[in-house]
């Protein structure tokens, strides 16, 4: 049987032919064909390298030898002789491979070449250990498959007049650079975009937790244009002709701030993304499925990023967050609170667990007073439904409270939120969900909470969250005047404490003491 192949198509049936003739099998598998796939810069290899599989896992896999000569041979060339695979047609595996990759060429209007990506369909639809084996190792199937694909081969052919026929391809032809040209310049939009945030994460706001998001996004980016074809998408662009090139507004080059630079580009990721998704849905459904996953990743960015900016303002001064208990304070929480008011204190969160609500309530209020008199902010523990009755600055959860999420459509997006966290995973989370600040512990035993001794996160945890997250943090958890150099030399800026101050004899005074330790 005569198959019409491209010649990337030829060049991995040349290669699977070499490397079958090293092989010891009486009848070769599909093995060669699988390992020629990967070999040759073909749409089959970029499909395969989108779900993790390269050419060493496969020689790896099936125990192949490549031929001293084959890992050099190409060509540019593409009238390769046939004849030169035709040994591989006599076996009924391969024979079985081309018709379904034929099948699947001929799927559209008119039969196409049948290309790299077809014998990888082809190779796929068959029952063989090969294809089972991409089914596990990458998840890749013949369905999966169908939609990636490459349509710009598909042609349109009635048999009827051939002026027609021809004057219907070149528009066709045509729709598609246009198509390509678009998703290139998008494309490009996206990542200069993604270039620049990433920019200001590592130089003005030193995240490294953010800039790990933005790599995430940067490495979805090129696994979606795999999808596309980045050949198709280079040979497409036309710059010169590109009337956009030529049209600019002044508020194009109006940054008044770094964060009026930082909003314009993430606007542009946005906007970007939407064009990526919409017009690959004509290219590659599989591409479109990747730029929609990244343009609701880029909300996400968007909102944690400009939630760090804005904590950090809000929060910018406060250094000692007084958490206190009215059992834990020696002369009562209101002189305690007083006084460390007086001596600096510009956080204190209410921590009743005894209290009536009605008592926490009538004491928060007070709190109220004495805070906003003070200048200081007054957080609630756990409960935002108080935070609200009391007017609280905001509210503060652990790990087995209600989310964020839920907390936020109580006191809604004017009012703080702190996490409780005792892990890196827990902090990174918590500033994915839209926390204004955490709590950073245990670091130390604690009066306060009951933890067993192998639940102290400790000093390394301040550390890995010093060097990795820019929130608004605070160390907490048994911190005293004669361990809080070692906190702050451990990264942290900011610290939470209670018992060193409520059962002070002298609230004002130890005040003042951790608040100097801060300066020396």
């Amino acid at each position: 049987m005569h198959y019409s192949l491209t010649a990337g198509a030829q060049r991995a049936l040349i290669q699977a032919e070499r490397i079958a003739s090293g092989s010891t099998e009486m009848e070769p598998t599909l093995a060669p064909l699988l390992a020629a796939l990967a070999l040759e810069e073909s749409r089959a290899a970029e499909i395969m390298l989108a779900h993790q599989i390269d050419l060493t896992l496969i020689l790896e896999e099936f125990q192949i030898q490549l031929p001293g000569e084959t890992a050099a041979f190409s060509t540019d060339s593409p009238e390769q002789p046939l004849e030169m695979s035709q040994a591989l047609q006599q076996y009924p595996a391969f024979r079985e491979v081309l018709n379904h990759a034929m099948q699947q060429a001929s799927r559209s209007d008119v039969p196409a070449e049948i290309g790299s990506e077809h014998l990888l369909w082809g190779l796929l639809a068959t029952s063989a250990e090969e294809s089972a084996w991409l089914q596990r190792a990458g998840g890749l199937s013949a369905e999966k498959l169908d939609d990636s694909i490459n349509v710009l081969f598909r042609q349109t052919a009635e048999p009827i007049n051939v002026d027609f026929a021809l004057r219907k391809a070149s528009a066709t032809a045509g729709d598609q650079t246009n198509t390509l040209r678009t998703i290139d310049a998008a494309a490009n939009r996206l990542r200069e975009g993604l270039r620049v945030i990433e920019d200001f994460l590592r130089f003005s706001l030193d995240d490294a937790h953010l800039m790990s998001l933005l790599k995430t996004t940067r490495h979805q980016l090129a696994d979606a244009l795999r999808f596309i074809g980045t050949d198709a998408l280079i040979s497409s662009r036309d710059t010169i002709n590109d009337v956009g090139t030529s049209v600019s507004t002044t508020s194009e080059f109006d940054r008044s701030s770094l964060e009026h630079l930082l909003q314009a580009n993430l606007k542009r990721v946005q906007e970007a993304a939407r064009t990526l998704e919409e017009f690959s849905k004509l290219i590659s459904p599989d591409a479109a499925a990747i730029f929609k996953q990244m343009r609701y990743a880029s909300y996400t960015l968007e909102k944690t990023i400009l939630t760090c900016i804005s904590s950090q303002r809000r929060l910018q001064e406060s250094r000692l967050y007084l958490l206190v208990s009215e059992n834990l304070c020696h002369h009562g929480a209101g002189p305690a609170i007083r006084e460390s008011l007086a001596a600096g204190v510009d956080l204190v969160q209410i921590r009743e667990k005894s209290m009536t609500d009605r008592r926490i309530l009538e004491h928060g209020k007070r709190v109220r007073e004495w805070t906003r008199e003070a200048g200081a902010m007054l957080i609630m523990n756990d409960r935002p439904d108080l935070a609200i009755a009391i007017d609280a600055d905001g509210v503060h959860v652990g790990q087995e409270e209600l989310p964020v999420r839920e907390v936020r459509q109580i006191v809604g997006p004017r009012r703080l939120i702190g996490v409780s966290t005792h892990n890196m995973e827990q902090a990174r989370q918590a500033v994915l969900d839209g926390a204004d600040y955490i709590g950073v512990g245990p670091t130390f035993p604690t009066l306060t909470k009951n933890f067993a001794s192998h639940e102290y996160a400790g000093l390394d945890f301040v550390k890995q969250v010093a060097a990795e997250i820019t929130l608004p943090w605070f160390a907490i958890g048994g911190i005293q005047a004669d361990n809080l150099q070692q906190v702050l030399k451990a990264g942290a800026t900011r610290v939470a404490v209670s018992s060193v101050i409520c059962s002070h004899e002298q609230p004002g005074q130890i005040t003042r003491e951790l608040l100097e330790q801060f300066s020396s």
